[in-house]
């Protein structure tokens, strides 16, 4: 794994990801009830809004924009909107605009049911039949260590934040802005990867290891 390039693409790829989807886990209901006023059972359903346009997103990729414009494109394209949307998520807040944040979040949701369902569908094509187990565990360690470590830092940037910015809703654009920039970040090294050349560096690594073994 660690003689083909293209592994430590994809794996970084997929760290950069995860964190862009989840960065604004912990802070997306105190974001409500802070800067929108908000009750408890109000922001209890932010999430519900952005997770009803996974499920489109997963439709929308699945059924359309996969087999219309690829896997890497797909992906790429759902990158970008994961960017743009939580630009517009921060926005929202300074002028405590409820229609708008709840409208961005379904728009999120879709594309991160797209940039998800897009990734799925490409790590298939990153992963050498022969040592399908290894690559796919690889594959879930990085999407295991970067939820945990999104959800870390999300906080964290929260608390800065707080001690930089006397305005709540800048707090939040801290947070958000970040999210958007880890977003692109991982748009940048999907453009990067390159399945056709995965493919040869891990047949050739493959030989290489058994004919070591051999000798």
């Amino acid at each position: 794994m660690t003689a083909n390039r293209q592994t430590g693409i994809f794996f970084g790829f997929l760290i950069a990801l995860t964190i862009a989807l989840f960065l604004q886990e912990p802070v997306l209901e105190p974001y409500g009830g802070e800067v929108f006023g908000m009750s408890y059972s109000e922001t209890t359903r932010l999430n519900a809004y952005w997770g009803m346009g996974v499920l489109v997103g997963y439709v929308v990729a699945g059924f359309y924009a996969i087999r219309r414009f690829g896997k890497q494109n797909t992906t790429a394209a759902g990158c970008a909107a994961v960017g743009v949307s939580f630009l517009l998520v921060g926005l929202a807040g300074f002028g405590a605009n409820v229609p708008l944040l709840l409208t961005v979040l379904v728009v999120f949701g879709v594309a991160s049911g797209i940039a998800t369902a897009g990734a799925i569908n490409l790590m298939l094509d990153l992963t050498a039949a022969e040592t399908a187990g290894t690559f796919i565990g690889a594959w879930g360690l990085s999407q295991a260590l970067s939820r945990g470590t999104a959800t870390t830092l999300g906080g964290g940037l929260l608390d800065l934040g707080k001690r930089l910015f006397a305005e709540p809703a800048l707090s939040y654009a801290l947070v958000f802005g970040v999210q958007a920039l880890v977003a692109l970040v991982a748009f940048l090294l999907l453009r990067r990867v390159n399945v056709e050349e995965f493919q040869q560096d891990a047949q050739a690594s493959l030989v290489a290891v058994l004919e070591t073994d051999l000798d």
